[in-house]
């Protein structure tokens, strides 16, 4: 019989998969990543030698519709399904990615180590009230491990209160 996987699991699996694209984003040198002062559908349709009326026909809209859109690209208020059409008419492939600063399972685990401190935290003031404070040393492995099984996925970016509720 197979085993159901949790959603905690795939949750993990999904920030592999997306760590490993988002780490060769990264690893693009930032040069590659700069929009031309224009932007893009300008740029590559001035490239290719293409008049804005050429580019609106092949779009089917207006000339001055054509330009409405250069410029809600340049403005960065241009939605993705018009960049999708510009693309196409443009014989070009649009590429639209989040990338993480850093790796998303190194967001994940410094998280729950932050809301794992605090709950220790917590518990060490009370138990310094009560003389009987813990001289428990975490490595940092041992402290992750702790933070897993105490902090859900599902818990870690909750803006409310549920961090001061403890365990």
């Amino acid at each position: 019989m197979a085993r159901r996987s949790s959603s905690s699991e795939l949750a993990s699996l999904a920030r592999l998969r997306l760590d490993e694209s988002g780490a060769s984003l990264r690893a693009l040198p930032s040069r590659s990543r700069i929009v031309p002062n224009g932007g893009w559908v300008g740029a590559i349709r001035e490239a290719l030698g293409m008049s804005v009326q050429d580019f609106a026909h092949r779009l089917g809209i207006t000339r001055a519709s054509a330009a409405k859109l250069e410029a809600s690209e340049k403005r960065g208020t241009v939605q993705l399904d018009t960049l999708q059409r510009a693309a196409a008419a443009l014989d070009c492939e649009l590429v639209y990615a989040l990338v993480p600063r850093r790796g998303l399972q190194e967001m994940v685990d410094t998280r729950r180590v932050e809301i794992l401190m605090s709950m220790q935290a917590r518990t060490r003031q009370h138990m310094r009230l009560e003389a009987q404070e813990a001289t428990v040393a975490y490595t940092t492995h041992a402290l992750l491990r702790e933070a897993e099984r105490c902090v859900p996925d599902r818990a870690l970016w909750k803006v409310d209160d549920k961090e001061d509720a403890g365990p």
